[in-house]
């Protein structure tokens, strides 16, 4: 399943209503489908879709979102979801998930949530409406009618089922029909915390390539217990009982990027999500320039992996040959959403310079912002 599209509004923390697509929304010459995933006939997927703004935009919030409505889609309840929190006190959000399943339909899924306050004083979220489309992806005649639901009815309305929760969604019943399942890999909560999330082998090629000094990096489980061998060349095996004693001997640069690199291969195996927030932290630019690349290779990414990011870094958007992978993050009195592909209409404008330069508008601090910051620290002196 590869989700197209997603809207959410009634959102506290939104200006307006969200939208992001991640299908190819600009026209798709020869030289970019190396670049981009084909679903089917001239409908293309972005691979590699970075969301950038300055510091407060509200970057990790639109993550929230799509993850929030990733996991929907794959039966997550919505209470057990992690970045439920976005929802805060919504009175009403109406959430839409358009997706390609494997079966080769095109659906739109709609899902309203509300907020209630428990006897505990917890907010718990509960569906009270949702509705299923969905329509055979041959009828699809041109991109622009790709999420166009307009000539079709329902083929599911969430009434009361007997045996279903009420934060779960009726998609449910779809993909245990269809046998349709993603596999989505979150990186939220590791931004600025570098400890290895797993105990599994670590191809060498990925140590090698963060720390050309390690020459070996293995787990060992005996019982309930497992050892972490480490050994630099020309040294002497190190044996650790905790992935936390890692960040004495590797620079967070290492970790993060042994977990980073080794998470990207399972995702391009499976054709899957990878979502990571502050893509940067830690890295330096060809490490994550080297990312990109392997979810923008067809190559490579033969299944449709998706890798979903934020960044503060300009210069990672020159990665880019097109424009409408790239999505403009702004908090002015509410967090907005725009796709680069609707303010810039050339592909061959530096997106780097574009950015810096103010063009965007609310993409750089406001320089009444930096003179007063320059003044204060003057004075100090």
């Amino acid at each position: 399943m590869k989700v197209l599209r997603i809207t959410a509004k009634g959102l506290p923390l939104f200006k307006e209503e969200l939208d992001i697509s991640f299908f190819a929304q600009q026209r798709v010459a020869d030289d970019d489908k190396d670049l981009l995933h084909l679903l089917f006939s001239n409908v293309y997927m972005n691979c590699s879709n970075a969301f950038i703004g300055i510091n407060a935009a509200g970057k990790t919030s639109v993550l929230k979102v799509v993850l929030l409505a990733l996991n929907l889609l794959n039966n997550q309840p919505i209470n057990h979801i992690e970045t439920k929190d976005i929802l805060g006190d919504t009175d009403e959000a109406v959430i839409n998930i358009y997706f390609q399943s494997e079966s080769k339909e095109i659906g739109r899924l709609e899902t309203v949530i509300v907020s209630e306050k428990s006897k505990t004083e917890a907010t718990h979220y509960k569906i009270t409406k949702e509705c299923l489309w969905t329509k055979p992806q041959d009828a699809v005649a041109a991109r622009k009618n790709l999420t166009d639901f307009s000539a079709y009815e329902p083929v599911a309305v969430r009434k009361d089922e007997e045996f279903l929760s009420d934060d779960v969604s009726i998609i449910i019943a779809y993909n245990k029909k269809k046998k349709e399942h993603m596999d989505i890999v979150s990186l939220l909560s590791f931004t600025n915390v570098n400890i290895f999330p797993f105990s599994d082998e670590i191809p060498v090629e990925v140590i090698s390539f963060l720390d050309p000094t390690v020459e070996k990096l293995c787990f060992d489980k005996t019982e309930n217990k497992t050892l972490i061998h480490l050994q630099f060349k020309g040294r002497e095996e190190i044996v650790l009982n905790n992935p936390i004693d890692l960040n004495h001997y590797l620079s967070s640069g290492t970790i993060k990027g042994i977990v980073a690199f080794s998470l990207a291969r399972e995702v391009l195996k499976s054709g899957g999500y990878l979502v990571m927030d502050e893509i940067e932290n830690h890295f330096n630019k060809e490490i994550v320039s080297t990312l990109l690349r392997f979810f923008m290779d067809t190559r490579l990414n033969k299944n449709g992996g998706t890798l979903i990011f934020t960044t503060h870094y300009p210069e990672l958007l020159d990665e880019y040959d097109r424009n409408d992978s790239i999505h403009i993050i702004r908090n002015r009195n509410g967090i907005t959403v725009e796709n680069l592909a609707n303010i810039l209409k050339r592909n061959d404008i530096k997106k780097s310079e574009a950015y810096q330069s103010g063009f965007l508008e609310g993409t750089t601090p406001l320089y009444e912002s930096y003179m007063r910051l320059k003044k204060s620290i003057a004075d100090s002196i």
